[in-house]
């Protein structure tokens, strides 16, 4: 459930995700996570696409117990997207009838402030998730350098207050981003990367990845193991130009329990959903040979593994 504060901004009530598996790996990875942030450092997380990064971010933010704040990365961001401008205006009219035959009117109108994500979670000690923080600009950015150093936050003269706001105690800030490598990501700069904490994550161990698929999809858990083999050895075969994550297998699974079939290799239907879901995953190529050399490589591996 959620709440509005005046300015209209959504603030997320911080409480654990449905379904969310907590294998060991999982927990180690937020124990040390934690104890980063409780010792008053920001944390990043950092992988390729399907890594579970805003999972874990916003598992991490239920842990805090606060409110969350979410924002996610966009190249047309400015610095007013986080902490707030001048939108709309405020009127204010007054009428006097004091005389019977004398009307006077006073009309006043100011442009209004509106705090923007960041500052109110400045404010009120909010847990803040910058998802995808390096497909914004890192001009954007840079109002974050004194956020996490400082604990303060610069702030035009135009919002009518302090032109600093004093950041609460109980402020968190949560990163995730993409490798540089990826279409639309920034470099982010050196002097906000050197004011958090960067966690690498790669794809879940098999334990994890088996148990994840479990609750999403609802098969058993050899049904499950085998999607994993298929998925895991597709990935090491050499004939991904991108490296399938847990998304496509649990689309595997998802749509396999949809449509009732089994995890069998006798099965055309959980045949046709492998090909359909890890061939269009795997590569942007879209010429016949080269999608024929990847159905091949998939069929060989739904006969070994089913």
């Amino acid at each position: 459930m959620a709440f509005e504060l005046e300015e209209a901004i959504t603030v997320l009530e911080p409480r654990p995700l449905s379904h969310f598996v907590e294998t060991d790996e999982v927990k180690k990875i937020t124990e040390r996570a934690l104890a980063y942030i409780d010792a008053g450092f920001p944390v990043h997380f950092r992988g390729t696409s399907g890594t579970g990064k805003t999972t874990l971010a916003m598992h991490l933010a239920s842990k805090l117990g606060r409110p969350v704040m979410m924002i996610h990365g966009d190249d047309e961001f400015s610095s007013s997207d986080l902490i707030g401008g001048e939108y709309g205006y405020r009127m204010r009219k007054v009428v006097d009838n004091f005389i019977h035959s004398v009307l006077k009117t006073e009309e006043d109108m100011q442009r209004r402030w509106v705090d923007n994500r960041l500052t109110v979670a400045c404010k009120y000690g909010f847990t803040l998730i910058y998802d995808e923080f390096t497909r914004s600009r890192p001009e954007a950015n840079n109002t974050l350098l004194s956020v996490l150093q400082e604990k303060m936050l610069d702030l035009p003269n135009v919002r009518g207050e302090e032109n600093y706001l004093k950041v609460d105690p109980n402020f968190t800030a949560i990163f995730t981003s993409n490798p540089e490598e990826y279409a639309g990501v920034y470099r982010t700069q050196d002097a906000l990367r050197d004011r958090m904490i960067t966690i690498d994550l790669d794809h879940f161990n098999k334990e994890t990845e088996i148990a994840i698929i479990q609750a999403k999809s609802g098969l058993s858990k050899k049904e499950s193991a085998k999607i994993i083999d298929i998925v895991r050895a597709f990935r090491e075969s050499g004939k991904c130009e991108y490296m399938p994550s847990i998304r496509s297998a649990i689309m595997v699974a998802k749509t396999l329990k949809v449509r009732k079939g089994a995890v069998s290799k006798d099965n055309p239907i959980f045949r046709e959903i492998v090909l359909d879901i890890l061939a269009s995953a795997a590569s942007r190529i879209s010429s016949k040979t080269h999608q024929n050399k990847v159905r091949q490589t998939l069929n060989g591996l739904i006969d070994k593994y089913c």
